[in-house]
């Protein structure tokens, strides 16, 4: 080995310590509060759920608290490659407020949540800590060593481990301390691995949940296949009822033109007219069905303007709401278009409805989640119900791990919300 590779290799084992020092110093200062504050935010929501006001409030922090798991996931993988899978069940997307609580409540996932926000603000604190306390400490007994015993002096001295530290003697013992303590700072990644592996013990899934979520998971691809192949069986129809008629049947009047070009040129001129509209018909037909597959639009100028022409196209006034920073990849924009389409065409055929309302957004910056809205102020009513529109929609989402919801109370108005994962 050169004397520029122990170099280097040393450089990188300083420069990883002194990483893990800062990013366990800055986990548990994220840690501490943020458990207490959702534990402490989970159980008294939890305990309002008899008397109705938790039903409300519940969701929403335990939604919180998933974010702060997934977010430690995505930490533990980025920092240590430690995984943690994660199985929760999605949310059914006809569940009210009730449903939703209880359907969240009922989740293995949500009490394993629970019981990690408690490990994490006393043993994972602990953990997280320990990497910049092997690192920062000895530094500290250099510091008293080189001159920062002085102004401690004047306090009336200063432990340092087990010296106290008076004059200048007693701080060279401890900045000797400090050289010995230094030693055992190579550990703090290691320490760090172990924290995340801790993490993982608590809050990872358990084989059952995963081969649950394995069985949701091949039902939402198994839903997909058929919706493929549906898609394919109606675009080979629409192919064959319709522009492959007109081409056929203007074959046909080409022929005939051609043979009465010179006996009856009146007549030929004729159908020559009524191939040319045939020819725009069926131009017309195809431009439709390509726009069904994946308009155009879509693909050139994003969701968010795909769906402000959806919405020019509709017969009842229909306003777009669009935040949306950043595109998403293609076949989650394609998703969420025919969602709001199918939900628009129901909306149109069976609410009554005068005045349409879509809004699109990221629920929060950085979550990769897309959540779409459709309000009318039509009669109510809407369910998710087998062969509906609204339950090809959830079929549709289910194959992205998205979720549908519908609030539509007898004599309206209807809120379908749809959140889809973007990654």
């Amino acid at each position: 080995m050169t004397m520029e590779t122990r170099n280097g290799s040393w450089s990188s084992r300083v420069r990883d310590t002194g990483l893990a020092a800062v990013r366990g110093f800055a986990l548990a200062l994220v840690s501490l509060p943020g458990a207490v504050l959702g534990l402490t935010l989970s159980l008294v929501s939890i305990s309002l759920v008899p008397i109705g006001i938790g039903a409300f409030t519940t969701p929403w922090v335990l939604r919180g608290v998933r974010a702060f798991a997934d977010w430690r996931r995505v930490v533990a993988a980025e920092w240590c490659g430690v995984r943690i899978p994660s199985a929760y069940r999605p949310i059914p997307g006809d569940a009210n407020t009730w449903a939703r609580t209880y359907a969240m409540l009922r989740d293995p996932a949500t009490w394993r949540d629970l019981r990690w926000l408690q490990v994490d603000m006393t043993a994972g604190f602990v953990t997280a800590l320990l990497p910049a306390v092997l690192v920062f400490y000895p530094l500290e007994g250099l510091a008293v060593a080189a001159g920062l015993w002085r102004p401690l002096s004047e306090l009336g001295g200063y432990w340092y481990g087990f010296v106290h530290v008076t004059d200048q003697s007693s701080a060279l013992l401890a900045g000797a301390l400090g050289i010995a303590l230094l030693a055992l700072a190579s550990l703090a990644p290691r320490l760090l691995t172990v924290h995340f592996r801790l993490t993982r013990a608590v809050l990872g899934a358990g084989q059952g949940e995963l081969a649950e979520r394995v069985r949701i998971l091949t039902e939402t691809r198994r839903d997909a296949v058929d919706t493929s192949a549906a898609e394919l069986r109606r675009i080979e129809r629409d192919l064959h009822d319709g522009a492959q008629a007109r081409l056929v049947a203007m074959g046909m009047d080409l022929g005939t033109i051609e043979m009465l070009l010179d006996k009856d040129p009146a007549q030929a001129k004729r159908l020559l007219a009524q191939a040319r509209q045939s020819s725009v018909d069926a131009l017309a037909e195809l431009r439709d069905l390509v726009r069904g597959i994946h308009p155009p639009v879509l693909a050139e100028r994003g969701l968010g303007d795909a769906v402000r022409a959806l919405a020019l196209r509709m017969p009842v006034p229909t306003e777009v709401s669009v935040d949306l920073p950043r595109r998403a990849d293609a076949p989650v924009e394609s998703a969420a278009y025919f969602a709001v389409s199918e939900a628009l065409t129901n909306a149109v055929k069976h609410s009554g409805a005068d005045r349409i309302w879509i809004d699109l957004h990221h629920v929060r910056e950085g979550t990769g989640m897309l959540r779409v809205t459709v309000t009318d102020n039509g009669r109510g009513g809407a369910v998710v119900a087998a062969g509906s529109g609204l339950a090809g929609v959830e079929r549709r989402l289910g194959t992205f791990d998205g979720v549908l919801a519908v609030s539509s109370p007898a004599g309206g108005p209807t809120m379908v919300t749809m959140e889809i994962p973007c990654a």
